[in-house]
């Protein structure tokens, strides 16, 4: 049975993957997307300690 026979295949897993790992991130990665992250203005916010009674 030629199917059974893992030499073909395992080379076609192995060159897939290989492709996978090496070429199509570096084309995801360099797209450039249209919405740029603008930071959120930092504001230091007032915080006060608490005055609680604990006894």
């Amino acid at each position: 049975m030629p199917q059974l026979n893992p030499t073909p295949w395992f080379a076609i897993l192995v060159f897939s993957w290989l492709i996978f790992l090496t070429v199509i991130p570096n084309k995801i990665l360099n797209h450039t997307f249209t919405n740029e992250i603008t930071p959120i203005n930092a504001k230091t916010l007032k915080s006060s300690t608490w005055n609680w009674p604990w006894h």
